[in-house]
């Protein structure tokens, strides 16, 4: 009897997961199934690129996992029973299949969060989901000149946002509004470079300013000022798929599964969470960033610990760290943002023309590793040890309903 693996969402987490585990176990002992809303990979990372018009690579999950022994299935999770270790996904047509699991791997990522402020779900757009960056890209396309584009949120996205449009639309009035300074974060150095670009290009910022209501034409903030807008881009933080909190899983106030050093659930052994929905403890006890920087690594280990277990073999002892954080900040321009393990700031960055570089081959590297997720693995697949091939095979059984 095979032991069953299904990863729900293939991301660049959940990708690298299913990948990585066809290299890593033999595949007479497993069967592997990778669930996805899209038949793409997306690369999320330029998605703000998508909305401005450029075209992305299309890399279609079938193609990629060919000859893998990973199964590809296109549909919506819509329900997990943790205790029955069972999978409810909808396909396009409606038709429900429950899909029965030994190991589960829940890699279903982010979406935006519009953090309730009256209006953002009515009139703002995100840029968190493909469908969502494509929608941005028609209203932009609508635009006329002078027209005015706020984007809300000062972060990674936020900035990579706000000056792609700026460059791509200079006809257009482009705003950013930041909770707090403009790169707060940041090193003197990279935070002088953001500012710089950002009179380039000439992007108006408003700082100290929390949207508090979203309408058709404007935003307001917490002080009041009312800031006019055709088009709202929404990248004030990330909110994790509702699935899992609707289960017996342990999760946080925000939904994420609470693992363990390998990517575990600390509630159910037979169920590990990888990416923005996996709460996980990184450098100095903090969670794991939401990012591909975390999640890529995570995704990792989480394969290997699960190949380890059932082959028998020793668990990964590495620990995860930050390097740096990469900012496109349009075609020509970037910023490479050192930092400390724990993801704090130092003094050394790199800017401009050689940092959009480096970005742009991190970018290529991601997707790379998303199609080549064995980098270092032997060529040999490992047999899984008796004992943990399915256990119960009347537990449950696969099933379509209309």
């Amino acid at each position: 009897m095979q032991h069953r693996i299904v990863v729900l969402g293939a991301g660049y987490t959940g990708a690298v997961v299913a990948g990585r585990l066809a290299k890593r176990l033999h595949r007479d002992d497993v069967a592997l199934t990778l669930v996805n809303a899209e038949p793409d990979f997306v690369e999320r990372v330029r998605l703000h690129e998508l909305a401005v018009g450029r075209r992305l690579t299309p890399r279609p999950l079938g193609e990629m996992f060919t000859g893998t022994g990973v199964e590809c299935r296109i549909g919506r999770v819509t329900a997990i029973d943790a205790d029955r270790r069972a999978v409810a996904v909808t396909d396009a047509d409606g038709r429900v299949e429950e899909l029965a699991y030994d190991t589960l791997v829940y890699a279903l990522g982010s979406g935006w969060d519009d953090r309730g402020v009256p209006g953002a779900a009515e009139y703002a757009h995100e840029l968190a989901s493909r469908p969502g960056a494509l929608r941005l890209r028609e209203r932009l396309a609508d635009l006329g000149a002078g027209q005015p584009v706020v984007v809300v949120g000062g972060g990674l996205t936020g900035l990579e946002a706000a000056t792609e449009i700026a460059e791509a639309r200079p006809d257009l009035s482009v705003a950013l509004a930041t909770r707090g300074r403009l790169g707060g974060w940041l090193s003197d150095k990279g935070r002088g470079h953001v500012g710089r670009v950002f009179g380039r290009l000439g992007i108006t910022v408003h700082e100290d300013a929390p949207v508090t209501r979203v309408e058709a034409d404007r935003v307001t903030t917490a002080d009041g000022r009312i800031v006019p807008a055709a088009v709202t881009v929404w990248t004030a933080g990330f909110a994790v798929h509702p699935v899992a909190a609707a289960t017996t899983l342990e999760v946080d106030d925000r939904g994420r599964i609470v693992v363990d050093d390998t990517l575990r659930s600390v509630s159910h052994p037979d169920v590990y969470a990888v990416g923005d929905a996996a709460l996980a403890a990184g450098p100095g006890g903090q969670p794991l960033r939401m990012s591909c920087a975390s999640g890529t690594p995570a995704a990792w280990k989480a394969a290997d610990a699960i190949a380890a277990r059932l082959t028998g073999g020793k668990l990964p002892t590495t620990h995860i760290r930050y390097f740096n954080q990469c900012v496109s900040l349009g075609r020509g321009d970037g910023l490479i943002q050192y930092v400390t393990a724990d993801d704090r700031s130092v003094d050394a960055a790199l800017t401009g023309r050689l940092a959009a570089l480096y970005k742009e081959l991190v970018c290529k590297g991601a997707a790379w590793g998303v199609a080549h997720p064995t980098l270092g693995l032997p060529a040999r697949r490992r047999r899984v040890t008796r004992g943990t091939t399915r256990t119960d095979p009347a537990a449950t059984t696969a099933r379509t309903t209309a």
